[in-house]
């Protein structure tokens, strides 16, 4: 079974080379080649799975060496692929949501001309994260690492003919650059401390090693899972990111981009475990993004950035989990997994809409669309109860579980984590009810819209291509597309429960990632409880302020933390005045510096010898008395020396 592995990367590498190398002759057949790859990983996926549930716990570990990478005296690298249950978990998530997504993108880029190019990034995007989860070492996992962030640019700028497209890719691509600087240190580090970078020799021998040396190298994966899961700082790529097409959104927020720092913290378990200051680090970030995301959540009238906030924040459930240690890391990677389930269901949803309304993505110009979107309604409401946590549904079971880990923790630590956790409850329940009302309920605003003329157009270039009227009619996307979203609802409702009975999935990850209890100074009943009453509170303040009142098509002014979180809570603010500001003012200094003190000291030097050699040179005249006078006068100096030494 072990010689299998490298098929499930071989089957969508394949894809992307067909249809990024086959030309036209393929525009015809390219969507289909590319989806059928896609399953094809999955199928691959779903026999390995079943050989590892054949095997004992101790025994599901299988590892397939293809060839030396890079063999040299003192420095190793092997292209090994390392399937073990973790990586298993990723497999099955990354080409099962993978495949449901190519296939709603047969519907969704149906008029687009480049849709062969298209089905070639997505090969590409999941053949570079398959990558990133099986590879047995952190330089081959680098690999897939800048994989990952190429096709993630390929596919946010796709609609290149789109300056914010082609600018959000640029500020994806650069702002991960650098997060990935942090994993290159890491791996430095690694081969500098361990004298290798593969898993088995790290890990085993990360309890030996000083706890300031693994601090700075969680530290620095820390940073590379910032960058790429959109963290604090690192975070304010995600919201520019949603420029690109729809599908793109939801494989990056569901199943591959997005998710793998939080795999690298958890794969790192041995490296995080010896260091405590940089796993407190870890529970910080992921408590600041949680309610970060969560906030900026709240102010999106673009229904895909108010999704990509919400993705922030539920990575950052998930970061805050994976800082906790033994305790958290199963339940990071639970939710995880129920959060692509509903969180790409809740993107195809959005796509849905959007394909039904003109590519118009300002919710204040929806309402009422349930009863002409039905399937659409249906599998969006069920996203949103998962995700808000409802009672039996996946969330409800992945989240609560984080949220008692936090408390878990015990201490004052504990205390703020935890509060931390139940405050991002609230937050999601209200924005999250907020996307439902004003897409869903109400009046029908998009009928009240004034009609663009042509010379104006207000409407997305692929609906301009497709030659649709500027005024929308709202109808239901077709079976290609609602057949991918009814399966991700089936998942966001049965997911959570199907792991939680008898405890399957933590049993199932635990010889991998470990467990512990925890001491919670809280019952799981109590914290069940107290996650409800903030789930309702969160639900009925957005009732009221959007259930109970008109939506106005134009967004009033609102507070100043309302004006801010429009602006991201002005992160891009931040970001220009410290970091490109006051990386113009650096530059400058060093220019100063360089043409004042370093110029000074070169030029001066040169100045100097080339001064003396010139009063030296006037000595040098070619007269033969001048000569004679020196020699007499130098005689006469030595004589004078002579006697007066003798003297004394």
């Amino acid at each position: 079974m072990e010689n299998l592995i490298a098929l499930l990367i071989a089957a969508p590498l394949l894809g992307a080379a067909v249809l990024l190398v086959g030309g036209r002759r393929l525009d015809a057949v390219g969507h289909w080649i590319g989806t059928l790859l896609a399953a094809a990983s999955f199928v691959i996926g779903l026999v390995l799975f079943a050989d590892l549930l054949g095997r004992s716990a101790d025994q599901r570990t299988l590892t397939q060496h293809l060839f030396s990478w890079i063999p040299v005296a003192g420095f190793q690298a092997d292209v090994t692929f390392r399937l073990d249950q973790l990586s298993m978990t990723f497999v099955l998530l990354i080409t099962g949501v993978g495949s449901l997504i190519h296939l709603y993108s047969i519907g969704y880029m149906e008029h687009d001309e480049r849709r062969r190019r298209f089905f070639g990034y997505l090969n590409l995007f999941l053949a570079a994260m398959l990558l990133l989860v099986l590879a047995d070492n952190y330089l081959l996992l680098y690999f897939g690492w800048e994989g990952v962030g190429l096709a993630s640019y390929l596919l946010i700028g796709f609609w290149q003919h789109k300056p914010s497209a082609a600018t959000a890719a640029k500020k994806a691509f650069l702002v991960n650059r650098v997060g990935d600087m942090g994993l290159a240190i890491a791996i430095m580090l690694m081969f500098t401390t361990f004298g290798t970078f593969a898993f088995g020799p790290v890990f085993s021998h990360a309890g030996d090693t000083s706890e300031g040396r693994l601090t700075a190298i969680a530290l620095m994966l820390l940073l590379a899972a910032c960058g790429k899961s959109a963290q604090v700082p690192l975070q304010s790529w995600l919201g520019d990111a949603m420029e690109g097409p729809t599908p793109v959104s939801a494989l990056i927020h569901a199943a591959t981009m997005v998710t793998a720092g939080v795999y690298l913290i958890v794969r790192s378990a041995a490296v995080f475990d010896g260091a405590p200051s940089a796993q407190l680090v870890v529970t910080v970030v992921g408590a600041v993004t949680l309610l970060f995301g969560a906030i900026v959540g709240c102010a999106k009238d673009d229904i895909k950035k108010a999704l990509a906030g919400s993705t922030m924040s539920q990575i950052g459930y998930m970061v805050l989990a994976a800082g906790l240690g033994p305790i958290g890391y199963v339940f990071a990677i639970m939710h995880l997994v129920t959060h692509g389930f509903f969180k790409a269901g809740l993107f195809l949803g959005a796509g849905s809409v959007m394909h039904g309304m003109n590519d118009e993505v300002d919710m204040r110009k929806y309402g009422g669309l349930r009863t002409y979107m039905p399937v659409t309604f249906v599998t969006f409401g069920l996203g949103y109860l998962a995700i808000i946590g409802f009672p039996g549904l996946s969330g409800f079971f992945s989240k609560d579980r984080i949220i008692e880990a936090a408390f878990a923790k015990g201490g004052t630590e504990g205390w703020i984590l935890g509060g931390a956790a139940l405050l991002g409850a609230a937050i999601t329940a209200f924005y999250m009810t907020r996307v439902m009302l004003m897409t869903f309920f109400g009046e029908e605003r998009w009928r009240n819209l004034p009609t663009p003329s042509p010379a104006e157009p207000d409407v997305e270039p692929a609906a301009e291509e497709r030659g649709e009227h500027a005024v929308p009619h709202p109808h239901e996307s077709p079976k290609v597309m609602t057949i991918p979203m009814i399966v991700l609802a089936v998942g966001s409702v049965f997911g959570g429960a199907f792991f939680s009975i008898g405890d399957r999935f933590l049993h199932w990850l635990e010889p991998v990632t470990g467990h512990s209890e925890g001491n919670s100074p809280l019952s799981a009943w109590t914290v069940t409880a107290a996650t409800m009453v903030c789930l309702a509170i969160g639900v009925a303040i957005a009732w009221g302020q959007y259930g109970r009142k008109p939506v106005p098509v134009v967004a009033p002014r609102g507070s100043l933390l309302t004006r801010a979180a429009r602006r991201d809570l002005l992160q891009d603010d931040f970001n220009h005045v410290v970091l490109v500001r006051g990386g113009e003012h650096l530059t400058r200094s060093l220019v100063y510096l360089d043409h004042t003190l370093v110029d000074g000291v070169v030029n001066g030097t040169a100045a100097s010898v080339g001064g003396l050699s010139g009063r030296m040179r006037r000595l040098q005249n070619g007269f033969a008395r001048s000569y004679a006078v020196s020699m007499f006068g130098g005689a006469a100096l030595l004589v004078a020396a002579t006697l007066l030494m003798r003297a004394v």
